[in-house]
């Protein structure tokens, strides 16, 4: 191009604002680069320590916040290498051999994204400690569990937290397997089609910390799977912190008593001095919106996209930082409310000595003395009609009704089986909510998070000189 680029056009495509914080990224590939260069011939020992004194120099700068970005940086890439050239004088131009602003900013962002998926690795982790932490001291502290929103059975309180866990689990796996997809170095792909200089790609893998290298350089360009995977992972996670913050918030609520937020996780209300507002948690609530928006936006931008780099590309980068930031930061909240959330273990016990959420106990119970399940089901549905119609309680009916309903109900054992503690140990099975078997669970879920903790720590220290 000859003409000057028109300075409203420069302005409407520049990317500064969004991928300057790449810029740690940036510079550890540029010294990998450099000294791949300088083995393979293409830089001299001097140009090379040059590089390698002034991207040092250039990374103190941004930790010191004293660099400055000037009008004409393009991006984070054109920033770096305008102020490498400063310091440093004509070996700074040589940087740039061999290599594509497109297989460059494809190498900072998988840089990045290997190291927000660790990150959010041990922030998952944090919130699953916090819900194990609250799951120990609540073994046998019984509640209704719900379906529909409606009670159903006993279950612990631990178990319910535990749910969560398992949820926050699956989302470590889900961060596990995209770091995986992130850990393929596309430096060298060029443009699109690689370069006849003598490159060394496994050198630079090495020392970046990646595990393989990409197979095809047109693909390797244009690639930001790992991108909308990452945003899919933090999608699916906030669903889950979503979730917690809506039972949360429905517990805290008057109609069910369950739980409380201490003054300092709750607002008061602006006209009602009797409010007081669980915001931290709908704000969590609220927040889901823009992170699965985030992968949409993704999607949409790769959809059409025809073989190699596209400038659209360029709109990757302020969708997936926004919802891996956002995942973070609800992630922390969400950990810092469970630590601090006041349960009224009374108020659920009470909840929980509704007689109802035995009946299926007394199913149970029928079919174990030869009761085929769904006539034992008609059978226990006629008492409960029963009770509704006499305006009393299920437990309140006598071995007498009991004998009336079915002569094979046992009758002086079925009255029995309305105790919710009782009933809470009858449920032992493997993945049940009995004391016996939480304290198992909770053992599991101990290890899970030391199994996550080792996993980072492995990964981490496979990051080569970016780490």
């Amino acid at each position: 191009m000859a003409a000057r680029t028109d300075p409203a056009v420069e302005a409407f495509t520049t990317s500064i604002g969004a991928d300057y914080r790449l810029h740690a990224e940036d510079i550890a590939g540029s010294r990998a680069h450099a000294r791949m260069l300088r083995a393979v011939g293409l830089l001299s020992a001097a140009e090379q320590r040059a590089i390698d004194s002034g991207l040092r120099s250039i990374a103190a700068e941004f930790e010191s916040s004293a660099f400055i970005v000037e009008p004409g940086d393009e991006d984070i890439h054109t920033a770096v290498e305008r102020r490498l050239v400063e310091l440093v004088g004509e070996p700074g131009r040589k940087l740039h051999t061999a290599r594509s602003r497109n297989d460059q900013v494809a190498t900072d962002l998988r840089l990045w994204c290997k190291r927000r998926c660790r990150e959010l690795m041990l922030a998952a982790a944090a919130l699953q400690e916090a819900l194990l932490e609250r799951a120990r001291e609540h073994r046998r502290t019984i509640l209704p569990g719900y379906t529909h929103l409606q009670r159903a059975q006993v279950v612990s309180l631990a178990h319910h937290l535990l749910a969560y866990f398992e949820m926050l689990d699956r989302d470590v796996g889900r961060l596990a397997d995209c770091h995986r997809r992130c850990d393929v170095l596309p430096l060298g792909s060029g443009a699109l089609a690689s370069t006849t200089l003598p490159l060394d790609r496994r050198r630079v893998a090495t020392e970046l910390g990646f595990a393989a290298l990409s197979a095809n350089s047109l693909d390797a360009v244009g690639d930001r799977d790992f991108a909308v995977e990452l945003s899919g992972a933090c999608a699916l996670c906030m669903v889950h912190l979503s979730r917690l913050a809506e039972e949360l918030v429905l517990w805290s609520s008057t109609e069910f008593g369950f739980a409380e937020l201490p003054d300092s996780h709750a607002t008061g209300s602006s006209l009602m001095p009797q409010k007081k507002n669980p915001d931290p948690l709908e704000l969590v609530r609220g927040r889901v919106g823009r992170v699965v928006g985030a992968q949409v936006a993704l999607l949409t931008t790769l959809k059409g996209l025809p073989l190699a780099y596209n400038r659209d590309l360029q709109e990757d980068k302020a969708s997936l930082f926004d919802a891996v930031d956002t995942t973070a930061a609800c992630l922390a909240m969400a950990a810092d409310i469970v630590r601090v959330v006041q349960f009224d273990t009374a108020a659920m016990a009470a909840a929980a000595a509704d007689p109802g959420l035995m009946a299926t106990d007394v199913v149970d119970h029928l079919v174990r003395r030869g009761v085929a399940f769904r006539e034992a089901h008609r059978l226990v549905g006629r008492a409960v009609r029963a009770a509704a119609r006499r305006g009393c309680a299920l437990d309140e009916l006598t071995p007498a009704d009991w004998a009336t309903i079915d002569g094979r109900a046992g009758e002086a054992a079925v009255v029995t089986l309305f105790d919710p503690a009782r009933s809470l140990a009858r449920h032992g099975l493997e993945g049940g909510p009995s004391p016996r078997e939480v304290g198992r669970q909770l053992t599991r879920a101990r290890a899970r998070i030391a199994a996550t903790r080792k996993l980072v720590t492995s990964l981490a220290g496979t990051h080569g000189r970016a780490g």
